[in-house]
This record gives structure tokens, C-alpha cells and sequence, in this order.
């Protein structure tokens, strides 16, 4: 029977019902370890039973009132993020590609009431992954994103990923911010140099631009800091986030400092469904564990773990794996054997994997993985490179088939 569903997703055959920590239970009758987290959604694992509670305690009480009358769900939310960011204010979309927008549609209005209408370019990095509206895809800037969408929404301006040379030049009379991702997530999880990103504060500086920071896949305890900002010591004007804030409900938020919010006033931005009680409910639950004393910190410890395990792997297989990159828990391997083939692999030995640009597989999995977890997912990438080593050496062999 035909699907009635948009036929836009190359899904596998495999579906779930139910998950519990690192676990998901297929409806195969399989039990599997997810290390893909909803693409670093799940970033406290699935039923995590605080998030759990909050929601159903929450949807007992109010689900929805619309933005015209005040949320103090949200109001929290809001003031924890600011006392534990660079930002001043906050506003809250439903998902990443939203948070973005935000921030998009900030850095413009900020130009426009500073008296500068002219000054609505972007500049994007090549590889980027900003979201899947036509101004998102526009800033992202691929051409496999925009085919067929009609002309490419104006504004944005495309440079080379680590090329300051080149970022310099682009700069011009219409330039009104810089926007980044930490790490590139999408295009194979390359993380920006340290120094660069200094570079990009400094340019911002002297030339009065804002400094867009998207980590919509590395906030929330990714890397190992609450954002991934901190690794660099280097503060944005305007931050996206979303996927892990909502530990899988569907949130984000756009943070940005005063200055840079300045323009956004009564009537300029809006959103029906975004900050709504529920999701600020979750919000909230995934804030109060993720800031515990201790956590970001294990977060490191296991992302250097996996790190030195997936280093291992890649040396005991060295056929199938060409490099290890990332930081933290959003980490990936450039495989040598098509990167499709490798997660099918995995998901053969039950480990669940997320595929990614540059022939890249990354593991993303929920922060609260434990070290035996951890060794449990390198037994099954073991497995799973032996298994494709010998299919090899069998296709190899004369007289295999053609």
C-alpha cells in the first residue's frame, strides 16, 4: 500500500515504540541503542522521567493560550537562560529553522532602526545547515536544498568554511552580520578553529556587524559546555537554539543581548504555538538537569571517552575508518566505505547512527550515557566494521561475483 506521506524522507525500514534512556525498542521486537538521539534531539535520552513528570503535570494544567496574555512558564525559562548566557533576552519558536529566522530577521531590524535599510546581507559559511524554510536554505546556501524552489531569497553571501581572506573580501556596504555554526553539524561535524571564531568577533567589531551564532545542534550540553560558544571564549550578538532545550519536545529559541534586540518591539515578530506552557514545562525539566552541578561536566569526561574509543576503532580498522572529528558528544567518523553502508552496518549490530555531509557518520548520543554504554556502542561499531571488512575481502576475491 502507497504511503500517504509526503514522500520527502528516505526512511529505514524500522520503527519504534517504545525508549527508555540510550534504549529504544523496536517494533521488530529488537532492542537498539540510540546513539543519533533524534539527531541530537533526545539530549537526556527518551522517558527521562523528570521530563516525564513536568509534562504530564503540566498538560493537567494548561497546554495552550496564544501570546496575547502572559506565560510565566516561559518568563522562568527565559530568565535562566539569560542568567546563565551572554543573552538579555530570549523568544521562543517551535523549532530550529524558526530560531533562526529570528535571528535573521533581528540582525536586519537592528541595521534598519540604527538608520542603515541597506545593511540586510548575511554572510554564511559554505556547508552550513541553518533550516529548511526559503530563507534558511538561502542562508545555508546549498545548492541541493534551494533546486527547485524558485530564486534564491536575497541577502545572504556564501564564503569558504575557515576563510578568513575570503570573509574579509566579501565584507561590504551592505554587510549587516556574520552567521556561524560552532561545529557544522550536517556537512559532517567540522568544528570552526578557535582562533577564527576570535576573528569573526573582531571583524564584527570593527565593521558594526552582529555575531549570529546557530547552535541549534550544539547547545544544551552538546560539547560539554551548556553552549559551544564558551569553548572559544568568544560571545555572539544572536544565538539559535532548539533540538536538545525541548529533550524531544518541539521548542527552540532565538537569545540575543539588548543592543542586538533593540529593533524587535510590539508587533515586528511573533509566533502562535512558540513558548507555549508545555513546552516550557520541558524546557525547564531539561534546564534543571542539565545545569546540575557535575553534569556538563561528566558530559566532557564521556565525550573524551568516546572520543579515545572511536580512535581506537579507527585504528584496529583502518579500511573502514579514515578520521575521527568532533567535541564532546557530537562526534563523527569520515568512513572510507560509503557512509550509507556503515550505518546500515550498525544497525545490523542494533546501534543507531545519523548520517551526515562529507561521507560522515555521527554519533550523537543522549548526555546521560553511561561508560558502559559507551563501551557497548564501540563493541557494536566493532562488529559492524569486522562484518563490512569481510564482505570486502569476500567481493575481493577472484571469482567473486559481478
Amino acid at each position: 500500500m502507497t504511503s500517504p506521506l509526503l514522500p520527502v524522507f528516505a526512511r529505514a525500514e524500522l520503527s519504534f515504540e517504545k525508549g527508555e534512556g540510550p534504549w529504544l525498542y523496536g517494533r521488530d521486537g529488537q532492542r537498539y541503542l540510540d546513539f543519533g538521539a533524534g539527531i541530537a534531539v533526545n539530549a537526556l535520552g527518551h522517558a527521562h522521567p523528570r521530563l516525564v513528570k513536568a509534562l504530564t503535570e503540566q498538560a493537567s494544567k494548561i497546554w495552550h493560550t496564544s501570546n496575547l496574555y502572559q506565560i510565566p512558564e516561559g518568563e522562568r525559562l527565559a530568565r535562566r537562560l539569560v542568567e546563565n548566557t551572554f543573552a538579555d533576552v530570549v523568544f521562543f519558536t517551535n523549532s530550529g529553522a524558526e530560531a533562526n529566522e529570528a535571528a535573521v530577521k533581528m540582525a536586519r531590524r537592528y541595521h534598519y532602526v540604527n538608520g542603515h535599510p541597506e545593511r540586510f546581507h548575511i554572510i554564511t559559511f559554505e556547508g552550513a545547515f541553518h533550516g529548511r524554510t526559503l530563507a534558511t536554505i538561502a542562508a545555508g546556501g546549498q545548492a541541493k536544498y534551494l533546486e527547485g524552489f524558485g530564486p534564491k531569497v536575497e541577502g545572504f553571501d556564501q564564503v569558504p568554511f575557515n576563510d578568513l581572506g575570503a570573509l574579509k573580501a566579501a565584507i561590504g556596504p551592505q554587510t549587516a552580520a556574520l552567521m556561524i555554526e560552532p561545529i557544522q553539524g550536517e556537512s559532517g561535524v567540522r568544528p570552526v578553529d578557535a582562533a577564527f571564531m576570535k576573528e569573526l568577533r573582531a571583524l564584527c567589531d570593527q565593521h558594526g556587524l552582529l555575531l549570529i551564532f546557530d547552535e541549534v545542534q550544539t547547545g544544551v550540553g552538546r560539547t560539554g559546555k551548556l553552549f559551544a560558544y564558551e569553548l572559544t571564549g568568544v560571545k555572539p550578538d544572536i544565538m539559535s537554539v532548539a533540538k536538545g532545550i525541548g529533550g524531544g519536545f518541539p521548542m527552540g529559541a532565538c537569545l540575543a543581548t539588548a543592543e542586538a534586540a533593540k529593533g524587535m518591539t510590539v508587533g515586528t515578530h511573533g509566533t502562535t504555538f512558540g513558548g507555549n506552557p508545555l513546552a516550557m514545562a520541558v524546557g525547564s525539566a531539561v534546564l534543571d538537569v542539565v545545569l546540575e552541578p557535575g553534569f556538563l561536566q561528566e558530559v566532557e569526561r564521556k565525550g573524551l571517552l568516546l572520543k579515545q574509543r572511536l580512535a581506537e576503532l579507527k585504528d584496529r580498522h583502518p579500511g573502514i575508518i579514515a578520521e575521527v572529528r568532533g567535541q564532546g558528544l557530537i562526534m563523527g567518523i569520515r568512513t572510507i566505505v560509503p557512509n550509507t553502508d556503515f550505518i546500515a552496518a550498525a544497525r545490523a549490530q542494533k546501534l543507531i547512527l545519523v548520517a551526515a555531509g562529507d561521507n560522515v557518520v555521527r554519533l550523537l548520543p543522549p548526555l546521560i550515557i553511561s561508560d558502559a554504554d559507551i563501551t557497548e556502542a564501540f563493541n557494536r561499531l566493532d562488529a559492524a566494521c569486522a562484518a563490512m571488512e569481510a564482505e570486502l575481502k569476500k567481493t575481493a576475491q577472484p571469482g567473486a561475483a559481478q
